[in-house]
């Protein structure tokens, strides 16, 4: 097993777990550290470090933000962030009204053809999250309109499907600034899940590296052996810090568990401790 897991959501975005449920778990897992990166909020991370004082485990608070790279979504993982830092909260309050504007045309075609999905319901159902598609999907499962939350992605709210909305993503130097303020340092997350093809991938790398990033996830739980390697050569290649973590989000992705993601992640403590160090130069410069 993995010794930390640096990429863990909570019901804080679409993690089906809170972050006390999320330290207790990686307490009776052995992991030595894990970072709690919700999407587009930082509302899971300053519970869940109180709760990994209380454990006795170290709880990385941070954040998963989707941005803008020519037209296209990626992530940008921030750690270390002030969770309360007030610099955080004008570039969430965009991402989280940008989102209710989507999810109230998504939910309301639903309700026009039958469905049943209530926004209101949504909310209430998921107190203090920021609301995307993965809760319409659960939604659609618990109505018994899907026999899984896959299905419903795949028959209704993945792209080119008929409830299908895009959505705006923040510039990458709005969200880099974001999370330097906050006191964070950023990294790039999963950047091969998406498929891109080798010369917008490199230039992607080359982009986020300039604007500030210092590090890339090299594994990653969808990663193959052969995707992990590469990953390292492009880390290398590209001057960034390796990390990695599972991604995990509980029942939402049963097939991905904390620490070890689908089998063969391992993640040694010293990338985190390399993380840690680069944040300190950072704060001393």
């Amino acid at each position: 097993m993995g010794t930390v897991d640096l990429h863990i959501h909570t019901t804080a975005s679409d993690g089906t777990l809170t972050p006390a449920e999320v330290v207790d778990l990686a307490k009776s897992l052995g992991l030595e550290a894990i970072a709690i990166t919700d999407h587009d909020t930082a509302a899971g991370a300053g519970p869940g470090v109180a709760a990994g004082l209380a454990a006795g485990l170290e709880v990385i608070p941070g954040i998963e933000v989707s941005v803008d790279f020519r037209g296209r979504e990626i992530h940008i993982l921030g750690y270390f962030i002030d969770p309360e830092d007030p610099a955080l909260q004008p570039v969430l309050d965009w991402v989280v009204e940008d989102r209710d504007r989507r999810n109230e045309k998504i939910v309301g075609m639903l309700e026009r053809d039958g469905y049943g999905v209530s926004l209101a319901a949504l909310k209430r159902e998921n107190p203090g999250a920021v609301i995307g598609r993965p809760h319409i999907a659960r939604a659609l499962l618990a109505g018994g309109h899907v026999s899984s939350v896959n299905e419903a992605f795949d028959r209704f709210l993945a792209e080119g499907k008929p409830y299908f909305l895009p959505r705006a993503y923040l510039p990458l130097q709005q969200a880099m600034d974001s999370i330097r303020t906050a006191g964070g340092v950023a990294v790039l997350a999963h950047p091969l899940w998406w498929g891109f093809e080798d010369s917008f991938l490199r230039d992607m790398i080359a982009a986020v590296k300039a604007a500030g990033v210092v590090g890339m996830e090299v594994q990653y739980s969808t990663y193959t052996p052969e995707q992990t390697a590469y990953a390292m050569t492009l880390a290398e290649e590209f001057g960034l810090l390796p990390t990695g973590g599972s991604d995990f989000h509980g029942d939402a992705k049963p097939e991905v568990r904390m620490g070890v993601g689908m089998g063969d992640l391992n993640v040694p403590r010293a990338w985190l401790d390399s993380l840690r160090a680069r944040r300190d130069d950072m704060t001393i410069d």
